[in-house]
């Protein structure tokens, strides 16, 4: 009987094929034969996943080499398949409108029981070794994984959110849009708070806003790079770039105007404006920030803070092509380019996004 599913497969009659393999399961169920061919009728009628999963069994458990051989052409087979099937949606999420704009993929960070469990998905959907993928997902912080055209990151990105692994995306358009305003102080903080604040062609002005319209705060240090002399391995003086103090950074997100109230250590007035810190001129910037920042804690005591930006950089940083599309609204000095500061309006600006 085995012989004439087999003549049956080769003149495509599956429907012959399914009879004769239904009594066959019924007497031989477990022939290797029986088994290969209950493969290939799942494959050829689209049960990819249940055909696969023969396949794989056969592998395991039988030495018969020609049926080995097949299982493994089998398997072949439905990679190429697959990886088809993939390009063509890919194709389809690109042709969208809208879908061709430059974005980011993100992937959340997950407990190491979850990483366990759902690296296998992972390393399936993005074509990964199982070992890679246990490494690539995070245990922290968020982690910028992929950039590219959107549609094809929305595409990754729902099949990895429905294996249950977190993730998100945006377009940089998205960044872009916007508004950021330097504060400068404030002035008020009650019955509303209002800020002395430069918007992005400098002009100098006020903004009112409640507190109730702070949904998030996002806070990160980035580095201030200085020019020094050293010593090399042969006694010789060379210059080198070395990170000599940090600069911190605060983003007040009020998503409902669509835009984020930036302030900075180096460029808070502290003497200016509403006293927050009493004798702030006596005061170190480390001191004057530090109560500044307590201060706020008190206005907004049930706003989530963000303060992941530097985990998140680590992942960021060489995707210099990306970042160049991104104007990092920072007015640090810098001696030379660095990604840093567009890194951290990637970072506060992902936050607004989602």
């Amino acid at each position: 009987m085995i012989e004439q599913v087999a003549i049956a497969f080769e003149h495509k009659d599956y429907q012959t094929a399914a009879k004769l393999l239904k009594q066959l399961q019924k007497e031989s169920p477990e022939n290797p034969w029986v088994q290969y061919y209950l493969g290939r009728l799942h494959e050829v009628t689209q049960k990819h996943q249940d055909a696969e999963k023969i396949y794989r069994q056969l592998l395991r458990d039988t030495r018969n080499v020609k049926i080995v051989t097949l299982a493994r052409q089998g398997l072949r087979r439905l990679q190429e398949i697959e990886l088809e099937e993939r390009q063509r949606a890919i194709s389809r999420a690109k042709s969208e409108p809208n879908n061709t704009e430059l974005g980011v993929l993100v992937l959340e960070p997950l407990s190491n029981e979850l990483k366990t469990e759902v690296s296998r998905k992972f390393a399936q959907i993005m074509q990964l070794d199982p070992y890679t993928a246990r490494l690539v997902l995070p245990s922290r912080g968020w982690k910028l994984y992929r950039t590219g055209q959107v549609g094809e990151l929305k595409f990754y990105g729902k099949q990895l959110q429905q294996a249950g692994i977190p993730c998100f995306w945006a377009t940089i358009v998205q960044i872009q849009q916007i508004q950021v305003y330097q504060v400068k102080h404030f002035q008020a903080s009650t019955p509303q708070a209002t800020v002395v604040c430069r918007n992005e062609v400098n002009q100098l002005g006020f903004l009112t806003f409640d507190w109730s319209e702070v949904t998030a705060r996002v806070v990160g240090l980035l580095p201030i790079f200085e020019q020094v002399v050293d010593v090399d391995t042969r006694r010789k003086l060379e210059w080198k770039t070395q990170t000599q103090d940090y600069a911190q950074f605060c983003d007040l997100h009020i998503p409902g105007r669509r835009c984020i109230l930036r302030l900075y250590d180096n460029g808070y007035e502290f003497q200016q404006g509403l006293e927050i810190i009493p004798q702030a001129s006596q005061n170190t910037i480390r001191i004057n920030w530090n109560s500044l920042s307590n201060w706020i804690d008190q206005q907004l005591p049930q706003v989530k803070i963000w303060s992941d930006f530097t985990s998140f950089a680590d992942t960021t940083l060489d995707q210099t092509e990306m970042l160049s599309h991104i104007k990092s609204h920072i007015g640090l000095f810098r001696r030379e380019q660095t990604n840093w500061d567009s890194a951290f309006h990637l970072y506060s600006g992902l936050v607004f996004v989602k």
